[in-house]
């Protein structure tokens, strides 16, 4: 090279060559919240609605003129649960709004899609997780109980002898739910065919009907493992002599069993830990306040927004879902 060329290490005033994109590839999949049906509008810091059950069936033969038996009715339970407040607050300076920005428009706009999303993802955490209700106080917040600490009916824990097993959390007396009890860390198994098939026959038999397994990322694999599965789907493409196309689908995406079928799905925000079996006719979700964005007093160069939903999960008859916890992760 000529020492004396002119190359670009020397030149100044090279435009920025800064394209219009963002990658993010934060997960963004909620299928729970996606999934629940919306229930009528919160009335109340809490809802609180009931559930009934049938006696169990027995041999019924009646004496030809005997005088009549009568049974002592047994009344409705009714149950709550308090609503919580999502949200997330943003300051966006006035400068800072003006400038030119690649990739978006504005950043005020910007900056509040971003919190909705978070929002989002923060409510299907609180929703499947095992997380416990609270009445809240002047300066504690309420909490809405998740899916798993209302599950008490047909659970399944760890498993191997002489380690402590988790225990069940649910509805107590005093009108909150309490969170289910880890198992150790010596009592973790391994999810099983044989265990989702046991969750799915406890739901059955006491009349649930669920469509859902929600599991974690390892647990998804433990499914597709599964030795019921004893063989992959082969598929091919436009000339499927040649091989060309050829895919080996090793997922499975469904599960069917001789109580019904079910829907696996990985969800990243639930516990690895717990499979939840789910029937979702008996789950919805209640706003006191949708989701919404409030502008907040304005004392400076800076715009100040307040984002917030408010909201709690009504777990309809916790009998008609289920749970397999205290699950290997890794």
């Amino acid at each position: 090279m000529v020492t004396t060329t002119y190359q670009t290490y020397r030149q100044v005033g090279i435009r920025e060559d800064l394209t219009d994109e963002i990658s993010d590839i934060s997960p963004m999949e909620t299928p729970i919240f996606s999934m629940l049906r919306k229930g009528a509008p919160a009335k109340n810091r809490f809802i609180e609605w009931q559930t009934d059950s049938l006696a169990a069936a027995a041999d019924n033969k009646l004496v030809e003129g005997a005088d009549a038996t009568y049974l002592t009715a047994t009344p409705t339970v009714r149950l709550r649960n308090y609503t919580q407040i999502t949200g997330k607050a943003l300051i966006v300076s006035g400068t800072a709004n003006a400038v030119n920005t690649a990739g978006r428009e504005q950043e005020l706009a910007y900056q509040i899609a971003k919190r909705g999303k978070e929002i989002k993802r923060d409510m299907e955490k609180a929703i499947t997780g095992n997380q416990a209700s609270s009445a809240g106080t002047s300066a504690a917040a309420r909490t809405s109980a998740g899916m798993e600490a209302w599950l008490t009916t047909n659970t399944l824990y760890g498993g191997t002898a002489g380690a402590t097993d988790g225990a069940d959390g649910g509805f107590t007396a005093a009108g909150t739910v309490t969170a289910a009890t880890d198992g150790s860390s010596s009592n973790l198994v391994t999810f099983t065919e044989a265990h989702l098939k046991s969750v799915q026959r406890l739901c059955w038999t006491a009349g649930g009907e669920p469509t859902v397994a929600l599991v974690g990322p390892f647990n998804k694999t433990r499914v597709t493992g599964f030795a019921g599965i004893t063989s992959k789907t082969s598929e091919f493409g436009a000339n499927p002599a040649s091989g060309a196309g050829l895919a080996i689908v090793a997922a499975i995406d469904f599960y069917v069993s001789d109580f019904g079928k079910l829907k696996i799905i990985p969800d990243r925000f639930n516990r690895d830990r717990t499979c939840l079996v789910l029937d979702m006719n008996y789950w919805s979700l209640h706003y006191l306040r949708p989701m919404r964005v409030e502008s907040l007093a304005k004392v400076g160069d800076a715009e100040k927004r307040h984002m917030l939903a408010e909201w709690t999960l009504c777990s309809k008859n916790e009998a008609a879902s289920g749970k397999k916890a205290d699950l290997l992760t890794s």
